[in-house]
């Protein structure tokens, strides 16, 4: 199993409405996804920012791919991020689940 990691960041304005667009669109859209097993969303407010942590699992890297691209540790982003996000880093991190 594969664990991938996505951190973002948002203006403290606009934490709550990203959390709902996060519950709305990103969680389903990746439910759908063959070889997605779970994830987990982390948030939390600090200097009048907000940091979302996403980590999902996924059955191999392959399957990541499916989902990502052929480019897997690029991350991936929705249209809608442009009215939420400060940044958008460019790559996201992947481990090897052993336990």
């Amino acid at each position: 199993m594969i664990a991938r990691i996505w951190h973002g960041k948002t203006s403290a304005k606009k934490f709550d409405d990203y959390t709902e667009f996060l519950k709305k669109v990103a969680v389903p859209d990746y439910n759908k996804t063959d070889g997605f097993i779970s994830l987990t969303f982390l948030k939390r407010l600090e200097n009048n920012e907000g940091h979302f942590t996403l980590i999902t699992f996924w059955e191999n890297l392959d399957v990541i791919k499916n989902f990502a691209g052929e480019d897997f540790e690029k991350a991936k982003y929705y249209p809608e991020d442009d009215n939420f996000l400060l940044e958008f880093e460019e790559k996201v991190l992947h481990y090897e689940v052993f336990a």
